[in-house]
């Protein structure tokens, strides 16, 4: 075979080959995708070639409305054709191996993006796959979802300089995701949980050091309105997540109801603080119609924005436009 031909060896990649959580992009690489995010919004067919004729496969154990919608049309405008499965639909659901099925998969497309329940299922996945793996929500992390948080605060706000982001309710994977993607940009960030639903202590540790790095903060705390007082942009999610044993959801609603954000809650936000939520919302429960459905709700941006960061996550994995973590911006 002629040197390029189809048996020619791939060069090694330059940065990450995965998407697993949002930390793992270094701050350099998070605010390329930002840009290039921003780029795919205002030209969404700018790059019609890079999956044309090829597959992606979307592995979804848990339901979804925004994920997929966004990543199945992400991968159309990026000329590629989606394949969704359900969690019964591949041969995992009758014993065979997470290691097998990886293998087996990226024979046949240019990435797998799974939203599914055990973050170790993942990191298995992505270990014995040669193609890029994306998460697209676990139970301890969410990253596509915080890149899209994180392009909407850009849009609003003319600078992240001094800006504090409120967290308010239950530390999940949302939460996670959002506290990494605040400490590499730089943005404070202050979340206030009821007891035992803290985020996680290591997640938490490791932003901090980021943060360090970035000129920021993290602060966890019991107190809603600690939290809001001041804050530039408050935040909030449901109280019982995919997963959660139904039988928790009455003790959780008692534990986190002081913790809904209402108008009053707001009010000791910046008189021009956003509202942002991940969706779906729950009215009367976390939040309050006035508010997700007020002036200061951005959480239809928030929710639209999926659609620009998903397509440069996968443009950017395809095309190894990502730097190694620690070096200098990318090109």
């Amino acid at each position: 075979m002629e040197a390029g031909g189809i048996d020619a060896v791939a060069p090694p990649r330059r940065g990450p080959k995965d998407l697993l959580r949002t930390l793992d992009l270094g701050s350099e690489n998070l605010r390329f995708l930002l840009e290039a995010s921003a780029r795919f919004k205002r030209e969404p067919y700018s790059a019609d070639a890079c999956l044309r004729g090829d597959t992606v496969v979307l592995h979804f154990t848990k339901f979804s409305t925004r994920t997929r919608i966004s990543f199945e049309t992400a991968i159309a405008h990026l000329g590629g054709i989606p394949l969704s499965v359900g969690p019964h639909d591949l041969q995992l659901d009758r014993g065979e191996t997470i290691e097998d099925t990886a293998r087996v998969i990226s024979a046949y497309s240019r990435a797998y993006v799974t939203r599914t329940y055990r973050d170790d299922d993942v990191h298995r996945f992505a270990r014995a796959a040669t193609i890029p793996v994306i998460n697209a929500l676990t139970d301890g992390h969410h990253p596509c979802q915080s890149i899209a948080d994180l392009l909407t605060l850009v849009e609003c706000w003319p600078s992240l300089t001094g800006r504090r982001v409120a967290y308010v309710g239950d530390g999940a994977n949302v939460t996670h995701s959002l506290i990494e993607g605040c400490a590499l940009l730089g943005i404070d960030i202050t979340v206030a949980t009821p007891p035992g639903y803290e985020p996680d202590p290591k997640i938490v540790d490791d932003a901090r050091r980021a943060a360090q790095a970035s000129g920021s903060t993290v602060v966890v705390t019991c107190d809603p309105a600690e939290a809001v007082g001041g804050a530039d942009a408050v935040y909030t999610d449901v109280w019982t997540s995919m997963g959660k044993p139904e039988a928790d959801e009455e003790v959780r609603r008692q534990a986190l109801a002081p913790y809904q954000v209402n108008v009053e809650l707001l009010r000791r936000a910046h008189p021009d603080a956003l509202f942002l939520h991940c969706l779906p919302a729950h009215r009367g429960e976390e939040v309050t119609a006035a508010v997700i459905d007020g002036p200061q709700s951005r959480v239809f941006q928030q929710a639209a924005n999926r659609l620009p960061t998903e397509q440069a996550i996968l443009w950017a994995l395809l095309t190894d436009a990502l730097r190694p973590v620690g070096s200098t911006s990318p090109d």
